[in-house]
């Protein structure tokens, strides 16, 4: 309940990492990422998420699915999707030096199209590579590339041929996962939408909750750490 004294007491908190202080105060430091007051003014109503907040977010989830009885979950970064569509597998093959991704039950990749962030999920256990945009858009190309660089990266890490035949890819429809209603949400639909598929959930949030996922987002950026 909002009387809740814990309720309040991180109510003020989020309210003072947007009110008070410099832009270039740093709030959170963590995943080799440094999150400033101006980053974390992104998660106000109607902000759009930078990369900052992206990454920094996608690090607490990989963070938690190290804990018993969650899948093991990677995530690449906002940039990776980008340079790998620009350059092939030669371009991104050194950002997985000393990891194998095939040792993890499910791979996140978040996509920046210019000014729309969406999710690109690949799930190893079922062999599915799945897109979700919460503009409904298709992204069956994304899903192909995604495909191919998983069979180089097989290859040359592994030394192991996938079989292409046996992955399902697909655009999640509209009617499957929730939309957002404005220009605006994009960021914090792939965060949540990343945050419910690593802990094996369905995803049944609406665009409703994005004002309380925006301010709770805040609380677990400045404390390392998921409600």
């Amino acid at each position: 309940s909002p009387w809740n004294p814990l309720f309040q007491a991180m109510e003020s908190e989020i309210s003072a990492a947007f009110d008070s202080g410099e832009p270039e105060d740093i709030l959170s430091r963590a995943f080799k990422l440094t999150v400033t007051r101006e980053d974390i003014c992104t998660l106000q109503p109607l902000g759009w998420l930078n990369d900052r907040i992206m990454n920094f977010y996608m690090g607490l989830l990989v963070e938690r699915s190290k804990k018993e009885g969650y899948p093991a979950v990677y995530a690449f970064n906002t940039f990776f999707y980008s340079k790998l569509s620009s350059t092939s597998h030669k371009g991104v093959k050194k950002w997985t030096k000393g990891v194998d991704i095939f040792e993890h039950d499910v791979i996140l990749v978040p996509v920046h199209l210019r000014i729309h962030w969406t999710l690109l999920v690949v799930d190893l256990r079922e062999k599915t590579i799945k897109y979700f945009d919460s503009l409904g858009q298709k992204g069956d190309h994304i899903c192909k590339t995604v495909l191919k660089y998983l069979e180089e990266e097989s290859r040359e890490k592994r030394n192991i041929e996938l079989t292409a035949s046996e992955w399902t890819l697909r655009s999640m429809g509209t009617e499957e996962i929730p939309q957002q209603n404005n220009g605006s949400d994009c960021g914090v639909f792939v965060c949540k939408f990343a945050d419910f598929i690593s802990r094996d959930k369905p995803i049944i949030f609406t665009p409703e909750h994005m004002p309380y996922f925006r301010r709770k987002m805040v609380w677990e950026i400045i404390h390392q750490q998921l409600l």
